[in-house]
């Protein structure tokens, strides 16, 4: 049996990206994704996840991938983060290509693998096929992997609870990263009385922070949040006031951190990115199709909770 990551909080972090070359294409900013993944680390965050959907990971190469693994993880030891939790996420369609990427995952330090469900045949798929996919895929991994499910990103296509069920007594199986507001979802597998979807075998991890204090409240294991790029140290309060019982004052921050994650909902990687940008001062372009910028305009409608969280992050220890 392999053991999930540890409860917590996660952070699916941005790839960083220099100025494009005269082609457009922008190089990775190894130096710039080493200082945040540093901060993220140093203010209460328990893992990163790289090359997930906000990692850009349909635009990275698998070259880029073993380079921006292996220096985060050298990274991460440099400084005394040893053994640092490092989630690798895999976007691809096939099944030999996913297990090339976690098979470079691996290799070069990453300790599990989050792998997007396919949705290219999104009108033809069947639970079934989803199923024979995902277990095609642990019976050769060299990591441990968590179910991702995403159906924004992925053509809609849904996994549903009998489904990642059955996956979850598949031995190389052990969680699922939930980015949608289905509740009852959430509630059946990390309140599911089944050996195998034991909390030491199987953790579920929501992928939206606005959720998270109904998810912990049903047994899951944390969140993977993009909002805890800007403001790790609220997200991590959060977290903490409700594994704690505090209630009452989980409810009022749940409150500003739900405003807050309308930037990362309504905007994605890009959202995270300008965040990050205004607040912590760390730039990075994004690659084609994405196109950096939210412009002042529609920066103006973030600005008045921007400032509320960043006046809370600046007063946590």
């Amino acid at each position: 049996m392999v053991a999930p990551p540890p409860t917590g909080i996660y952070v699916p972090v941005p790839t960083f990206f220099s100025k494009p070359d005269p082609e457009g294409i922008p190089a990775l900013d190894l130096a710039t994704q080493t200082k945040h993944g540093l901060h993220l680390a140093s203010n209460g965050i328990r893992g990163l996840v790289l090359l997930g959907s906000t990692g850009e990971a349909i635009a990275v190469t698998n070259g880029e991938r073993k380079t921006l693994l292996a220096h985060i993880r050298q990274e991460m030891d440099k400084a005394g983060h040893k053994d640092y939790p490092i989630i690798a996420g895999t976007a691809t369609q096939g099944i030999d290509d996913t297990i090339t990427q976690l098979q470079i995952s691996k290799d070069a330090g990453a300790q599990w693998g989050l792998v997007l469900a396919p949705g290219f045949f999104a009108t033809c798929l069947t639970q079934e096929g989803l199923k024979k996919w995902y277990l095609a895929i642990a019976n050769r991994s060299p990591l441990p992997i968590l179910i991702y499910h995403y159906p924004a990103v992925s053509n809609s296509v849904a996994l549903s609870a009998s489904t990642s069920t059955t996956l979850s007594s598949h031995p190389n199986i052990c969680g699922a990263k939930l980015s949608h507001g289905d509740l009852s979802l959430h509630t059946q597998l990390a309140s599911s009385p089944l050996p195998s979807m034991s909390h030491d075998k199987f953790a579920t991890f929501t992928g939206l922070g606005q959720q998270l204090l109904p998810v912990l409240t049903v047994g899951g294991a944390g969140a993977i949040d993009g909002l805890a790029a800007i403001f790790p140290k609220t997200v991590v309060r959060l977290y903490e006031m409700i594994e704690k019982g505090d209630l009452m004052e989980a409810r009022k921050l749940q409150e500003v951190v739900a405003r807050g994650e309308g930037l990362v909902v309504g905007h994605g990687v890009v959202g995270v990115k300008e965040g990050v940008r205004r607040v912590l001062g760390w730039d990075s372009e994004c690659r084609l199709p994405l196109v950096k910028g939210l412009g002042e305009e529609k920066w103006k409608e973030w600005e008045g909770v921007v400032a509320e969280l960043d006046e809370i992050e600046k007063g946590l220890s």
